[in-house]
């Protein structure tokens, strides 16, 4: 039986043995008008990027989890929208609109500081969100047989 998240489940076993993506720091460029430096960014792998295009493609297909306004979402679960509190969230208890509202909310945060998202997905917290989706996939799934 096949669920919304089975795009987004089908990430765990890649993203455990991917290697991330890393920091692009420009070496070359001496800062002048002639030489600009370029900000520092993460060059994400392709894995990264299909999963945050997953993200944001489960997003808009699937108006009826109300995720526009995450933050909210975040709030009535006790987590804040910073790195600190959404890294420590316990997504054990979590249902699954909690879960993509952390989800897309670490995607989000990637657009304000670079790296965030490299952080979480080094820590483990984007696989432990996967997991537990696919923990809430498989209990619905057994309440229907």
């Amino acid at each position: 039986m096949s669920s919304k998240f089975d795009d987004l489940i089908g990430f765990i076993p890649v993203i455990n043995d991917e290697n991330f993506g890393k920091w692009i720091i420009d070496h070359e460029n001496d800062g002048t008008l002639e030489h600009p430096i370029q900000l520092p960014f993460v060059n994400y792998s392709e894995c990264v990027n299909e999963l945050v295009d997953a993200i944001y493609e489960f997003h808009n297909n699937n108006p009826d989890t109300e995720l526009k306004d995450y933050c909210a979402i975040l709030k009535e679960n006790g987590i804040e929208w910073n790195a600190d509190s959404m890294e420590k969230a316990d997504v054990s208890k979590l249902d699954s609109q909690a879960v993509m509202a952390l989800l897309l909310g670490t995607v989000r945060a990637e657009r304000f500081c670079d790296g965030a998202l490299l952080s979480f997905l080094e820590s483990g917290a984007i696989i432990r969100r996967l997991e537990r989706l696919q923990v809430i996939v498989e209990a619905e799934q057994s309440k229907e047989l």
